[in-house]
C-alpha cells in the first residue's frame, strides 16, 4: 500500500505523460543516431547532444518559469519575446559604444542596465493589468508590438556585434557544464524555494483561482500580479542576454522571435492550468525540454523544414490529449472493453408428461 502511494501521487501530479513524451523523443533520436546519448569530457568541459539540448533550451526554460507564475495568476505575457530583443540590444549597444568594450566591467554594467530596463517593462505590464484592469492578453500585446520596434530603434536596425569575453561567458561559457544551464538551474531552484517553502506560492494560486475573493480576504492581489509580471520580464531579460551572448551580437529583428509561444506551450504541456491557480514548475521545465528536443528531433530525422511546425504541433497535441482526463478516460474505456463471452448452452428441462408416472406416484400405488 505504502509503495503504491508515491506512484499514484506521481501519476496524479500530471508529470507522467510529459516525462514519457520526453523519454520517447530521446529514444527516437537515439535510434536514428546511436551516438545521440553519448557524452564526452574534454578540456574540463562536458559535451554531447544532451548537453546541447539543455544549453539551447535554457532561455526557453527561464522564460517558461516566468510565464508559469503569470499564468498561475490567471494572466499571460505575450511581450517576453520583445523583452528578449530589448535586453540584447541594450547590452550590446552599451558594450559596443563604451570606451573599453572588451572589459568585464563594461559587460557587467551593460547587462545590469538591460535587466533594470526589463524590470521597468515588467512594471509597465503589471500597471496595465493590475492597476488599470486591462485584459492581460491585450496589455502585453502592446509591448509585444512596440517592444521589438524599440529594440530596432536602439540598434538602428543593424546587427550589433561585440567582442567581450565576459559577456560571451553568459551564453557560451563553461564551468564543466555550460553557464547558461547553471543559470537556469539556479533560477529554477530559487523559484521553487520561494514559491513552495513560503506562502507566496499559495498566494499566487489563490489569486489565480479567485482574484476577487482573495482581495476580499485581505490579500494584495494587485501587488502579487505586479510581482509576477516583473519576474517574468527579468527572466526574459536574462534569456535575452543568453541569446545575444551566444552569438556575440544583438539582432533586434530575430532575437526571441516567437519564443513566447514556446514558453506558453511548455507551461501547458507541464500541466499548468490556463484558467489560473494550479501550476507546476517541474512540469514547466519538462515542457521546455520537450520543445527543445522536438527541434533537435526535426534535424536528426531529416524532416523537411516546411512541415517542422506541423510535426511540432502534432506532438504537442498528443501530449496535451494524454494529459486531459476525459481523453485518458475514453482511451482506458476503449482498451478495457472486451466482448462478453457467449453464455453456455443449457438444454431446457421438459416438464414431466402426464402419461409418465413420477416416482412418487409409483411409490403411492405400490403401497397396500
Amino acid at each position: 500500500m505504502t509503495a503504491t502511494r508515491p506512484l499514484e501521487r506521481f501519476r496524479d501530479s500530471g508529470l507522467l505523460w510529459p516525462l514519457v513524451a520526453l523519454v520517447v523523443l530521446l529514444a527516437a533520436n537515439a535510434v536514428v543516431r546511436p551516438s545521440f546519448l553519448a557524452l564526452r569530457f574534454q578540456d574540463g568541459h562536458l559535451y554531447g547532444s544532451l548537453v546541447d539540448i539543455l544549453k539551447n533550451g535554457a532561455p526557453t526554460i527561464l522564460i517558461a518559469l516566468g510565464m508559469c507564475l503569470v499564468i498561475a495568476t490567471r494572466g499571460i505575457d505575450l511581450s517576453v519575446g520583445a523583452v528578449v530583443a530589448i535586453a540584447g540590444a541594450v547590452a550590446c549597444s552599451y558594450i559596443a559604444g563604451a570606451a573599453d568594450p572588451g572589459s568585464a566591467g563594461t559587460a557587467l554594467v551593460g547587462m545590469g542596465i538591460a535587466l533594470v530596463l526589463c524590470a521597468v517593462l515588467g512594471l509597465w505590464n503589471g500597471f496595465l493589468v493590475a492597476a488599470l484592469g486591462i485584459q492581460p492578453i491585450i496589455a502585453t500585446l502592446v509591448l509585444m508590438m512596440a517592444g521589438r520596434g524599440i529594440a530596432m530603434l536602439i540598434t538602428d536596425g543593424q546587427i550589433i556585434t561585440v567582442r567581450n569575453p565576459a559577456f560571451r561567458t553568459v551564453g557560451a561559457g563553461f564551468l564543466v557544464l555550460p553557464v547558461s544551464i547553471l543559470v537556469a538551474v539556479a533560477v529554477f531552484a530559487l523559484v521553487a524555494l520561494v514559491t513552495r517553502k513560503t506562502a507566496l506560492g499559495l498566494l499566487i494560486e489563490s489569486v489565480g483561482i479567485n482574484p476577487e475573493a482573495s482581495r476580499l480576504a485581505g490579500l494584495r492581489a494587485g501587488t502579487i500580479r505586479w510581482t509576477v509580471y516583473v519576474f517574468a520580464a527579468i527572466c526574459a531579460g536574462v534569456a535575452g542576454l543568453m541569446v545575444s551572448s551566444n552569438v556575440s551580437a544583438a539582432d533586434a529583428n530575430n532575437a526571441g522571435l516567437w519564443i513566447e509561444m514556446d514558453a506558453i506551450l511548455a507551461v501547458v504541456i507541464g500541466g499548468t492550468s490556463l484558467a489560473g491557480g494550479r501550476y507546476s514548475l517541474t512540469g514547466t521545465v519538462l515542457g521546455a525540454l520537450i520543445i527543445q528536443t522536438l527541434t533537435t528531433t526535426v534535424y536528426s530525422m531529416g524532416i523537411a523544414p516546411e512541415i517542422t511546425l506541423v510535426f511540432k504541433a502534432v506532438v504537442v497535441i498528443a501530449v496535451c490529449l494524454l494529459q486531459a482526463p476525459k481523453a485518458r478516460a475514453a482511451l482506458l474505456r476503449r482498451t478495457r472493453r472486451r466482448p462478453a463471452p457467449p453464455a453456455p448452452a443449457v438444454a431446457p428441462t421438459a416438464p414431466p408428461s402426464p402419461q409418465t408416472p413420477t416416482a412418487a406416484a409409483v411409490e403411492k400405488v405400490a403401497q397396500p
